[in-house]
């Protein structure tokens, strides 16, 4: 999830976004990461935002490593959720310690998308204009 975030952000072109139907903890993840104004839900999406988790077992030893490992990667989710959305980081934590259900109108009220689509050409992209240079193929 985080590897696919950082693909987003590093390609020199813009990334929309969609929710169809649920976005649901690194699918909201994902959606809020895209491009600042071009991430769209549809009407009836519902978009999920809580905690990750993980399936922590072995030794005590082990179990430490794990959530210590579980802590970062949260505290890393959870800030970069904040800087995508702007809420504050502390928000963020409180409104993931359970799970938390919003509809299109909240996710675009609470930062997770920017625009609400109801028409495709909403999320169709510009076409190019064609001066017959195109490269042959």
């Amino acid at each position: 999830m985080l590897a696919i975030r950082d693909v987003m952000h590093l390609i020199p072109c813009d990334v929309s976004t969609l929710a169809l139907g649920l976005a649901c903890s690194a699918g909201q993840f994902l959606l809020s990461s895209g491009t600042p104004g071009k991430r769209y839900a549809l009407p009836h999406s519902r978009i999920l935002m809580h905690q990750g988790s993980s399936g922590i077992g072995g030794s005590a030893v082990e179990v430490e490593v794990q959530a210590n490992d579980l802590r970062h990667t949260r505290d890393t989710v959870l800030g970069l959720i904040a800087d995508d959305t702007g809420q504050t980081r502390e928000q963020i934590f409180d409104d993931s310690l359970h799970d938390r259900w919003f509809t299109a109108d909240a996710a675009r009220d609470y930062g997770f998308v920017d625009a609400i689509v109801s028409s495709f050409d909403q999320v169709m992209p510009a076409r190019r204009v064609s001066f017959g240079m195109e490269m042959a193929r």
